[in-house]
């Protein structure tokens, strides 16, 4: 089968950084279905997984963390889908990931493809959906269904993979949305996802909220830099607020004071963390991805797509992840079609 894959960790200016290979098609045993992957998407692990350094591989390593395709096998424990069925998902991070023409990833961290979408547009969606969902809903106390009526959450980073979706489902969840971008295009773009304010993230937050008339915000999603906006989110949050993280700091975070005096929740994020330790309940990134291709479907939530590169190919992932690492990209970068 056709693939892109890295053997050493080079910049993505390097034509060796990923190249075009040829690997044996796998096997699907047990939980695993085969998937013929139709397109998938670009996201910053895959730039931080392929970021220089000095290790190398023995075997070509395929990255990729989100695809959609279609079932073309499956093992003797699966039970969630038959050959021909189309599904979405973002993968495992310990595994072989989805820039290859066939993909084996357990079923249970697998959800139906909304109906309404393409495979690049539904490829757009696993990954971030998965993150912003368990960021919400199952690390912070809130709830799809009305857990943030009457409430207010800022966003920092809207346009971004994981903001464009989180705005949806925190709309849905019935917040007042907050987003931060700081150019015309993000702006509109916050603007078309649903936030019903937008903020410069390059100015002083706290005078901007002020001034709409936010003198405190219940909850915050800082989804670009943990240690620029650690003070000040500490001093923005209410008393009882909750800030979810997504993104390692560079130093060290003081969790003291005010965090501890405003009591404070403090909630991290990392969607590979069921997959990869085997969680009891991974089986619910299959259920959330099911759920939100219903509210796809529905058309409650919308797709995050904004540009598409054709075919999927070293070249063109190349290209992607040099987008990806200017840090102007808005919304999901996909790549359809071998």
């Amino acid at each position: 089968m056709k693939a892109v894959a890295l053997t050493r960790y080079l910049p993505i200016d390097d034509p060796q950084s990923l190249a075009d290979v040829e690997l044996d098609t796998p096997t699907a045993t047990g939980h695993d279905i085969l998937v013929r992957v139709e397109a998938v998407s670009v996201n910053p692990v895959d730039t931080k997984v392929r970021s220089p350094k000095p290790q190398v591989e023995a075997q070509p390593k395929v990255l990729g963390y989100d695809a959609a395709g279609v079932v073309e096998a499956v093992g003797d424990a699966v039970t969630r889908f038959k050959p021909g069925d189309t599904v979405y998902y973002a993968g495992d991070i310990t595994r072989p990931g989805s820039n290859a023409q066939f993909q084996l990833v357990d079923e249970r961290i697998a959800g139906r493809k909304p109906a309404s979408l393409d495979f690049a547009q539904a490829a757009a969606l696993p990954l971030t959906t998965i993150t912003a969902w368990e960021l919400l809903f199952d690390r912070m106390p809130y709830a799809i269904d009305g857990g943030g009526n009457g409430k207010s959450l800022l966003v920092i980073a809207g346009a971004g993979g994981v903001g464009s979706i989180a705005i949806q489902l925190a709309k849905r969840a019935g917040f007042t949305v907050i987003a931060t971008a700081s150019r015309q295009d993000t702006i509109d773009w916050c603007k078309r996802m649903g936030a019903d304010h937008v903020i410069n993230h390059r100015e002083p937050l706290g005078p901007q909220l002020k001034a709409l008339g936010f003198d405190t915000i219940d909850a915050a999603l800082n989804l670009a830099d943990t240690d620029r906006y650690w003070t000040e989110l500490g001093e923005l949050l209410a008393p009882l607020g909750h800030v979810g993280l997504i993104v390692e700091p560079r130093g060290e975070l003081r969790i003291g004071d005010p965090y501890k005096a405003k009591s404070i929740g403090i909630h991290w994020e990392m969607m590979f963390a069921r997959p990869r330790f085997r969680t009891a309940d991974m089986g619910e990134q299959g259920a959330i991805l099911d759920r939100v291709a219903d509210l796809i479907d529905a058309g409650t939530l919308r797709g995050t797509l904004s540009d598409t590169l054709s075919p999927i190919n070293a070249a063109n992932l190349r290209e992607a992840h040099r987008r990806l690492e200017s840090g102007t990209t808005i919304g999901k970068l996909v790549l359809a079609g071998w």
